[in-house]
């Protein structure tokens, strides 16, 4: 895919903070989810967020996107600071997801699903629309071509015209990650990216996240299970348990941290 595709908004540097988490706490009725956790994201990193079932990371990419409120602290994205934010929001100021069970509309094709990522950045209005005509026929060709070098990037050429509920879970994540991508997002929050994946689909996945970080500087939250997929892509990990922060650094720095060690890791890796 074309570099030119992407349409950055800020003006942050690379290493400069992208979004910030400040003593956030989430509670369901009177269980605590997320009990006053705090840290960053930079911009261009891959940032992994871990720690064992139940200890609220998914809780907090839900915090970061919009769909939970905290009870208190506050994010911080882009140098705009919010308490409450609709997803809708996050995903028009640069914020995409992907989630743990595949989010994708079953009977349509892989190309319009990703089609359907494009929808926040399409500007003619309704009457163009519905005649395709004038505009919205330039625009519509405009946002095929995003689409057909996402598809290219992911090669994913041969399921262009493939019912997504046809396809193996895999390439179902695939096309879910690219649907993403379509978005052009600044922030992208990958929420088990290889769940349910064999070696070969890890490892395929595994180059995509580091080529769209790479290529394209797109800054990464990826929530993983497998230690050894987060020690090898990750610039920085945070560690969760219980809700809490229990560890913040580097990948070698937290899987020799004791804490770690006996929360989560068991041995020394």
């Amino acid at each position: 895919m074309d570099a030119s595709v992407h349409h950055k908004t800020s003006t942050l540097a690379k290493g400069d903070t992208l979004l910030a988490v400040d003593n956030v706490s989430l509670a369901f009725g009177g269980v605590k989810a997320i009990t006053d956790v705090s840290f960053d994201i930079k911009k261009g990193e891959i940032r992994a967020i871990i720690g064992p079932n139940g200890a609220g990371k998914t809780s907090m990419l839900n915090v970061i996107n919009g769909f939970y409120h905290p009870q208190q602290g506050r994010i911080t994205f882009k140098g705009e600071t919010r308490q409450k934010m609709r997803p809708y929001v996050a995903a028009s100021q640069g914020i995409a997801r992907t989630f743990q069970n595949v989010a994708l509309f079953k009977g349509m094709t892989t190309l319009d699903n990703i089609m359907a990522g494009r929808s926040l950045k399409m500007n003619s209005n309704l009457f163009w629309q519905l005649w395709r005509h004038g505009p919205a026929m330039r625009e519509e060709v405009e946002h095929r071509r995003v689409v057909e070098e996402i598809i290219d990037f992911l090669e994913i050429q041969a399921i262009r015209k493939t019912p997504v509920g046809k396809l193996p879970y895999g390439l179902q994540k695939r096309v879910e990650l690219g649907r993403a991508l379509a978005m052009e997002p600044e922030l992208l929050l990958l929420d088990e990216p290889m769940a349910g994946m064999n070696l070969e689909e890890k490892e395929d996945m595994s180059r995509f996240i580091v080529d769209v970080n790479t290529q394209y500087g797109t800054t990464i939250a990826l929530i993983e299970h497998d230690i050894g997929v987060v020690m090898d892509l990750s610039d920085r990990v945070v560690v969760l348990e219980y809700g809490r922060k229990i560890a913040d650094g580097t990948p070698d720095h937290v899987k020799n941290d004791q804490t770690v060690i006996d929360a989560y890791l068991g041995v020394p890796h």
